[in-house]
């Protein structure tokens, strides 16, 4: 039998270190999108990754998982999911698969091989507060579709909006450096103040 996003995040949560995955949960509860404290709190893997394909979907449950594991520093993890999801055969594009559109302008603030938005990603999650007209942008420059922005406009708090956008970005650079150009505009400041 093929494996299914399910199976492939078991696997991935399986592997990692018990103080690893206390971190994972931890992290999973904090981003306030769906995933009640009762569904996780001392679960093992196998019911954490049931919850969270009941709560983000198969479609989208591994780019949660990949966004997660980089939070908590577990990169080599996100690769290997990474890995795992292409040799399955889903259209993954995470971080970690290093699949990307080609360089634009905005891409100059890129260092190390790690984009601005990435580098910056917590600090944008926290303070940026303009999310209607970045979300205008990115439906007009077509980084979303319009599902997508009646989605993210739901979620209730500024933070678990720019999380749902960051989802979006995995498809690659091109999307980042639009992102970054429209948080440019709507966000001078913000970024000024982190360039």
């Amino acid at each position: 039998m093929a494996p299914n996003p399910k199976k492939v995040l078991r696997d991935i949560l399986e592997d990692l270190r018990d103080a690893d995955f206390q971190k994972f949960r931890v992290e999973l509860l904090e981003r306030k999108d769906g995933v009640k404290t009762s569904q996780v709190e001392g679960k093992g893997f196998l019911d954490v990754a049931d919850v969270m394909v009941s709560v983000y979907t198969e479609k989208k449950v591994l780019l949660v998982a990949d966004e997660i594991l980089r939070e908590i520093r577990c990169v080599d993890a996100a690769a290997e999911l990474a890995k795992a999801a292409k040799t399955a055969g889903f259209p993954y594009q995470g971080a970690a698969s290093g699949e990307g559109g080609a360089p634009t302008e905005a891409a100059a603030v890129k260092r190390e091989g790690e984009h601005f938005v990435d580098r910056h990603r917590e600090e944008l999650i926290q303070r940026a507060t303009n999310i209607a007209p970045i979300l205008d942008g990115l439906l007009q420059k077509k980084v979303i579709l319009q599902e997508t922005y009646d989605q993210v406009l739901r979620l209730q708090t500024t933070q678990s909006q720019m999380r749902e956008i960051f989802i979006c970005l995995r498809a690659g650079d091109e999307c980042k450096d639009i992102f970054l150009s429209i948080l440019q505009e709507k966000e001078r400041f913000l970024i000024k103040d982190l360039i």
